[in-house]
């Protein structure tokens, strides 16, 4: 009865932010111009470290893996959720909504292995220097930049292969704006006990394996910048390490906060607030803080917007 059930369901209501139709149209208009912003501006990143050759180092190729990431990762949300802001029928198939899981999953999860790879580069940028450039080698990005992917990818095939098989029987309306794990978990009517036991031990193991990676090498950097004698120079290698700790404080405070938590302590509503800060509000937000923090980035921007503005 249950497998019935369970392959009965083709399709979910999602039922958004608010049934509020002026509050839709509100949020339509913000998540618009947050999505455009998020895509103009990663763009911007990867374009500039593209085109500028004293950015064809393994900081940046990291950065710009990371503006990547933040393209697919808003691109898997925001979209779908405009035209649910603006359409009576907020529907989205069984596929679909699992599919949008899964790669949510994938690039949340890349995200946390890549900020953790960009605290091993500062690490070896300032902790070794001399032998920087041949440790931190192309060939070494691009592996650590596909590993990310892979844990990413595996991390999300582990816990979609619990959720796609469990029935849902007792309603087919997520009380979110996207096919997240927690909301998807709720609408089942057989037992979540070991999908809420794989999540809270992934999602453990993952946050709490890159923040101590990210936390080790940041206690190294702080030891190596305070031998650094001239004020200038501390402030140098204190500035490369400034956005990063940003970008880290933004996304892994909200995501231990959603995942860390026992299910009884889950409010669906305070959920949604929360899926809004790290799905749109922070890769709106990267390109900024690694912008506005980074002084070889806006040198190269603004050599960037001069050799436009001269062909113009």
């Amino acid at each position: 009865m249950a497998e019935q059930n369970h392959t009965s369901v083709t399709e979910f209501i999602l039922q958004g932010l608010s049934d509020q139709v002026e509050m839709e149209v509100a949020l339509f208009v913000l998540l618009l111009l947050a999505y455009t912003i998020t895509l103009l501006g990663n763009a911007g990143i990867l374009a500039v470290i593209r085109g500028e050759p004293r950015l064809h180092t393994s900081m940046y190729f990291f950065l710009g893996s990371l503006s990547l990431v933040d393209i697919c990762f808003s691109s898997v949300i925001a979209p779908r959720a405009l035209v649910n802001f603006l359409s009576e029928s907020k529907t989205i198939s069984f596929a679909g909504c699992m599919g949008q899981a899964f790669f949510y999953i994938v690039f949340v999860t890349t995200e946390c292995f890549l900020l953790a790879a960009m605290a091993l580069d500062r690490y070896v940028a300032i902790c070794n220097p001399l032998l920087y450039p041949s440790i931190m080698t192309r060939r070494l990005c691009l592996w650590l930049v596909l590993g990310c992917y892979l844990g990413g990818v595996l991390n999300s095939i582990l816990q979609m292969t619990f959720i796609i098989r469990l029935p849902f029987c007792s309603s087919n309306v997520i009380n979110h704006f996207f096919c997240d794990v927690p909301p998807l978990l709720a609408l089942s009517c057989a037992s979540t006990y070991l999908n809420e036991l794989i999540l809270f031990s992934l999602a453990g193991v993952i946050e709490l394996g890159t923040i101590s990676t990210i936390l080790v090498s940041y206690l190294f950097i702080s030891f190596a910048i305070l031998r650094i004698r001239s004020a200038e120079g501390r402030q140098k290698a204190f500035s490369t390490c400034a956005s990063h700790l940003t970008a880290v404080t933004l996304l892994y405070g909200t995501t231990i906060f959603m995942y860390l938590r026992p299910s009884s302590s889950h409010s669906l509503n305070t959920d949604k607030v929360i899926s809004i800060f790290y799905t749109v509000v922070i890769p709106m937000l990267n390109p900024l803080i690694y912008s506005l923090r980074n002084k070889e980035v806006k040198d190269a921007l603004r050599r960037t917007a001069e050799k436009i503005t001269v062909r113009l």
